[in-house]
């Protein structure tokens, strides 16, 4: 049982390290992207607004959900594993 709760505090800590630097990244290309078509379509007015409006829709999309998937896949499979090992 203390392997169990080992194994679970360190996948929670590695999985919670890995969860953060994809959010990072993946929130510094969204970024990128919006600039670089604010510089491509030559938009007026102001670009700080137009970048931080674009985030916000970022943080409310699917891909932002997604990235959720660091916690969910690994733990379905860590507990399919237990399960077939030990009941099947």
């Amino acid at each position: 049982m203390f392997a169990l709760a080992r194994l679970s505090v360190v996948g929670f800590v590695v999985l919670t390290i890995v969860y953060i630097c994809l959010s990072l990244y993946s929130r510094s290309k969204r970024r990128d992207k919006l600039e670089a078509e604010w510089d491509r379509e030559g938009m007026s007015g102001d670009r700080d607004a137009f970048i931080e409006q674009g985030l916000q829709d970022y943080d409310g999309s699917l891909r932002r959900k997604l990235i959720w998937g660091v916690y969910i896949i690994p733990v379905t499979i860590v507990i399919a594993l237990i399960y077939f090992m030990n009941f099947h």
